[in-house]
């Protein structure tokens, strides 16, 4: 299947591992030119340089910090003036830490608000006018399950992500009309860095070993499984294409069958 990615231009965030790095990896397989971010130069430029003997793309890279939005409207300046445009955003940032309401701290809150919605926010400020002169974009949020499905531990998960959701359906509704989708993708349990971390607090706070958290999470899953981070980057593939036009303000979860609700 001919997915229409072919020169366009992607910019992926947090994209040095992780799912991030997933994405801007089978993008860069379809023939996307690929902008990528992270705060780490040398894991930063070391992703770049795997992706660029893997697949034969060109990519660009810069390091900054999401929440910064200075330095989010000057990588993305430096996105189009490199590649003269800007096609398809997929918004991505690392996790806020796992904790109970009783031991989240007022700083946290404002922590986990500035890390998950307002660097979605600096993205669709910089990327949505550029797509909108062009007439086409791609507008992609990697949230969470837990905006389906609260997890127990993840407070500020699943507090601050469905804000997110909030945002990129007002953003779909707004920007539909200029040939603009917007949409969410919910990872379930995904065996990346981030989720070992994970595991190992949930670990310590239930004084548990590694292995009974994870055995735990696979049963939850009707897969029996924890999700690859391959096959959630080919759905944000199809997401990106022509193929996915008529997509628009979803919110599709990539978690082997953990949410249990209808929608």
């Amino acid at each position: 299947m001919d997915l229409g990615l072919k020169g366009k231009v992607a910019i992926v965030a947090a994209a040095s591992s992780g799912l991030g790095r997933a994405v801007a990896t089978e993008l860069s397989k379809e023939g996307a030119r690929v902008s990528i971010c992270a705060r780490t130069v040398a894991t930063l430029e070391r992703t770049a340089d795997d992706i660029r003997k893997l697949t034969g793309g060109e990519v660009f890279a810069r390091a900054l910090d999401v929440r910064n939005e200075e330095e989010v409207g000057r990588f993305v300046g430096e996105v189009e003036a490199h590649f003269g445009r800007v096609d398809i955003c997929v918004t991505n940032s690392g996790g806020p830490p796992s904790k109970l309401f009783v031991d989240t701290r007022t700083e946290e809150w404002r922590s986990a608000i500035d890390l998950l919605l307002l660097s979605t926010v600096h993205f669709a400020k910089e990327t949505l006018p550029r797509m909108q002169k062009h007439g086409w974009g791609r507008f992609i949020t990697i949230t969470s399950y837990t905006v389906k499905q609260p997890v127990d531990g993840l407070l500020l998960s699943n507090s601050v992500r469905p804000a997110v959701t909030g945002l990129a359906k007002t953003l779909a509704n707004e920007y539909g009309k200029y040939g603009i989708t917007v949409n969410n993708v919910c990872p379930g349990y995904t065996a990346t860095e981030r989720l070992s971390e994970l595991s190992e607090a949930v670990a310590a706070r239930n004084k548990v070993t590694v292995d009974d958290v994870v055995d735990s999470w696979k049963k939850q899953i009707p897969a029996g499984r924890l999700g690859k981070p391959e096959e959630f980057a080919a759905v944000v593939a199809f997401l990106a294409s022509e193929r996915a036009s008529y997509v628009n303000g979803t919110s599709l979860a990539i978690d082997g069958g953990i949410v249990r609700g209808l929608l």
